[in-house]
């Protein structure tokens, strides 16, 4: 039997990469089950693109800001206003739930129930990729994230190891689970594959590790095709060679280049959960991925795993695939049937469960677990 479905929820998300999908694939899955969603977005604001996304889903509203995100420089200003702001909108929509995917807003007072997911925090991105202490120049961040795990009713985590590397860093939460992101299924997964390997997602982020594709291709004779935006929020550009870049594609189009592509590479250094390796598995690629906790918690069994700084080793292993179609045919089946268990149906079952655990006629419901 299905959790009953909250009336109302508040939702706050960001526009870039994996978030956006996160909540649009989760606003869908819970506007079908008869739920009234609002989203609201800070950062840039979403194209055209996103908007026809949004626009799409019924039960669905889409409320738009240009608020500077929590992680970036000289947000302050912003964030406190757009605290402000959101508290407003809950005040006038008055929602049964408040689902935060921004830290800054979880601790606001509601007055409801407040669900935090936490999909990543400069914290553990900067333990993996710099492995340095963290500038003081986060402290406000760091502080608006420990007001929100001590304020939130429950914590939501996409892997294991990611809620556990979350916690030795930020401290426990009154109550956490894990609930694993997911994707639709999509009725036609694949086309004819083509002898390329494709990677795609924040270019500029050091945490998914795109320069050791570069070197990889440099002495051979490897298609690399680089789908992402390349410019981060601060306007910083970071430039690649040896590959082709695709630009920012949308949605469709992104998905079409996955049906094509015989192999995916996602060699990142930092990875809580990435929809676009569950995208690419959907779509009957070969997954070549790098080999840390959170990817192995999800893929194991399922894709080839290699070092993320080892450039010989990705070489060899994207070379090794693209030169034997059939091996890479029989791997993108293996990520295919294994994907399947990461739908949308399963991620909503998993939210609606945690909603219902919150309010207050469901208490009695246990607040850990993992919802796989």
């Amino acid at each position: 039997m299905n959790p009953p479905a909250p009336r109302k929820v508040l939702m706050t998300a960001d526009t870039i990469g994996g978030l956006w999908t996160f909540a649009l694939v989760l606003c869908e899955a819970l506007c079908k089950s008869g739920t009234e969603v609002a989203l609201v977005t800070m950062g840039r604001l979403p194209d055209a693109a996103k908007r026809a996304q949004a626009a799409r889903i019924r039960n669905l509203s889409l409320i738009s800001t240009d608020y500077r995100l929590e992680w970036t420089d000289d947000c302050a200003r912003d964030v406190a206003a757009s605290q402000e702001f959101v508290l407003r909108l809950a005040e006038a929509l008055r929602p049964d739930i408040v689902h935060a995917n921004t830290y800054c807003h979880a601790a606001l007072p509601f007055g409801v129930p407040v669900l935090l997911t936490a999909h990543s925090c400069v914290a553990t991105w900067w333990r993996a990729c710099k492995n340095t202490p963290m500038p003081a120049q986060y402290l406000a961040y760091s502080t608006w994230i420990a007001d929100a795990i001590s304020r939130a009713d429950l914590l939501v985590a996409p892997t294991s190891a990611f809620l556990h590397e979350f916690r030795s860093v930020h401290g426990r939460a009154r109550a956490q689970r894990v609930i694993r992101n997911g994707r639709a299924i999509p009725p036609c997964r694949t086309a004819t594959k083509e002898p390329v390997v494709l990677a795609a997602g924040r270019l500029w982020d050091e945490g998914k590790n795109i320069d050791v594709l570069c070197r990889a291709a440099q002495a051979g004779n490897l298609a690399i095709e680089i789908a992402g935006d390349n410019t981060s929020p601060d306007g910083r550009v970071a430039e690649f060679e040896n590959v082709t870049l695709l630009g920012r594609l949308g949605p469709d189009a992104l998905l079409q280049r996955m049906a094509r592509a015989a192999v995916f590479a996602a060699p990142a250094r930092y990875e809580p959960f990435g929809l676009s390796i569950l995208e690419a598995a959907l779509s009957g690629c070969a997954l070549v991925l790098g080999d840390i906790r959170t990817l192995r918690e999800l893929w194991d069994g399922a894709a080839i795993f290699v070092p993320p700084d080892d450039a010989m080793a990705w070489r060899h292993a994207l070379s090794g695939l693209i030169a034997e179609p059939a091996r890479a045919a029989h791997a993108g089946m293996r990520a295919q049937a294994h994907a399947e268990r990461y739908s949308s149906e399963a991620m909503a079952t998993g939210y609606l469960a945690a909603y219902a655990a919150l309010l207050p006629h469901k208490q009695e419901l246990p607040l850990a677990g993992v919802a796989a």
